[in-house]
């Protein structure tokens, strides 16, 4: 795939279905060399194992990446019960190798059996209990192979050098888990979830596993939406160039999957653009309270703007 020359008004994102194997460190420094800009971020890492939607921000958009990372994540994940690794998930190495208690293992080859797992989850008091108290975990500790930052190093740089490393529960919400199949052949349980900025579902296997007595990892991951963004609109990397350059979603459209979206008046865009602060005459309709997309009467992003007592400042500026 050939390098393409810089072209104006690349600002927006791609939703890139990133295959296993890349991180998104990767991914990004590859939409770079395609596209020639070095204005390219994204809005939520995923880890190398992990596959699915990464939204990919370009140009302008990338002053958009604290307002798309705070969006809920929904993940089809694979929990695999027996066997705990140094990573929390498949990519690791093992730590600890034990059976799964018997009365767990009757309940998988139940669910397993079942044509109607939603209905046989209540036969099977353990797994169903499991799971709800990962529903009601409002403090979660992160995996110690994680990019947080531990007396100015990396956790996961820390945890490869060998050193023991206690990283503080973090607060997260699971919103949703669904019980998508059950393998009792190899003790895994496929979930749907949907979580909160913040939350690892490597720690959601670990726990999972305790709560069941048995270690577990995750076996793998696929992240099936990003705030709005499915991955049934990404596209894959090894796509012809125009496919890429096509699939760009513009600017504004990126922001009104982040914030509300409200218009500005003509002259409510210029004083935008200028930094000054607005009143309600410069828009078409009065915002509400809070962090809003400001876009101009062409529909173009000027500004993301906040509300307070004396009008409506500029949070960030947006070139169009």
């Amino acid at each position: 795939m050939s390098r393409v020359a810089p072209e104006r008004g690349t600002d927006g994102a791609l939703l890139v279905d990133k295959a296993e194997g890349p991180t998104s460190h990767d991914v990004v420094a590859r939409v770079r060399r395609l596209f020639a800009t070095r204005r390219v971020g994204h809005a939520g890492t995923l880890d190398p194992m992990a596959t699915g939607v990464l939204v990919v921000l370009l140009g302008e958009a990338t002053k958009l990446a604290p307002y798309l990372t705070a969006h809920d994540k929904t993940y089809e994940a694979r929990v695999v019960l027996g066997r705990g690794t140094t990573t929390l998930d498949a990519d690791g190495e093992v730590t600890e190798e034990r059976p799964v208690p018997p009365e767990v293992e009757a309940e998988l080859q139940a669910l397993g059996a079942s044509g109607r797992l939603e209905e046989a989850l209540a036969g099977a008091p353990r797994i169903a209990g499991a799971l709800e108290a990962e529903l009601e975990r409002d403090m979660q500790i992160p995996p110690a192979f994680s990019a947080i930052q531990v007396g100015g190093r990396r956790s996961y740089e820390r945890a490869r050098a060998g050193e023991e490393v206690d990283l503080a529960p973090r607060a997260v919400a699971l919103r949703s888990v669904r019980l998508l199949r059950v393998l009792p052949e190899t003790n895994a349980i496929d979930v749907e979830v949907v979580v909160s900025k913040g939350y690892y579902v490597r720690s959601f296997a670990r726990d999972l596993g305790a709560s069941l007595g048995a270690p577990a990892h995750l076996g793998a991951l696929r992240r099936m939406a990003s705030g709005g963004f499915r991955v049934s609109d990404a596209v894959r990397l090894d796509a012809d160039i125009e496919v890429l350059r096509a699939a760009v979603r513009p600017l504004a459209i990126i922001a009104a999957e982040a914030l509300p979206v409200v218009q500005l008046t003509a002259e409510g865009a210029r004083r935008a653009r200028l930094g000054q602060r607005l009143g309600n005459a410069d828009f078409e309709t009065p915002p509400a309270p809070g962090r809003i997309a400001w876009l101009d009467p062409d529909g173009r992003l000027v500004a993301v703007g906040t509300s307070s007592a004396d009008g409506f400042a500029v949070e960030r500026g947006f070139t169009s």
